[in-house]
């Protein structure tokens, strides 16, 4: 470990997501339907139904993207936000025992006062790998203040 101090807590609220993967996602996006639509409007062999196809695979793809887009972790004063691909969980600080970012984990995983695992993709190393480790760090000491203020109010 360094003999840097410690990174401020961040103010709440406060939202961790995977910026660089989001911005990848969101320029294939719609590259991919530029594209797709530019093939659609270009061919002049094309019927109208294969053009609207073309268009239409265009707009599924980008749904599927904008879905892959949709992690993030959103901290307030009363609790945490998980927002996964298709799920979205509240949880309470206390609830939160653990927050566990080990090498080679796609992202972080939420170890939680039931004795399960949420994982909390909003936090990923993928292309962004510092900045996942701050944020993880950040998450896990704003839980160990919140969670210890929570314990000791109630």
């Amino acid at each position: 470990m360094s003999s840097a101090p410690p990174a401020p807590l961040p103010g709440l609220p406060v939202t961790f997501r995977p910026t660089r993967t989001r911005v990848v996602l969101y320029t294939v996006g719609l590259a991919q339907l530029a594209a797709l639509t530019a093939i659609a409007l270009a061919l002049p062999t094309l019927t109208g139904g294969e053009r609207i196809s073309f268009i239409v695979t265009g707009l599924l793809v980008g749904a599927v993207l904008l879905l892959l887009s949709r992690p993030r972790v959103v901290a307030r004063p009363e609790g945490v936000t998980v927002v996964n691909l298709t799920t979205k969980r509240e949880l309470a600080w206390a609830q939160i025992v653990r927050v566990n970012l080990r090498q080679g984990d796609p992202w972080v995983h939420l170890d939680l006062a039931d004795g399960t695992s949420l994982p909390a993709m909003g936090i990923q190393p993928g292309i962004a790998r510092e900045q996942a480790l701050r944020d993880a760090r950040a998450l896990r000491d704003l839980t160990e203040k919140h969670g210890a203020l929570h314990h000791t109010a109630g």
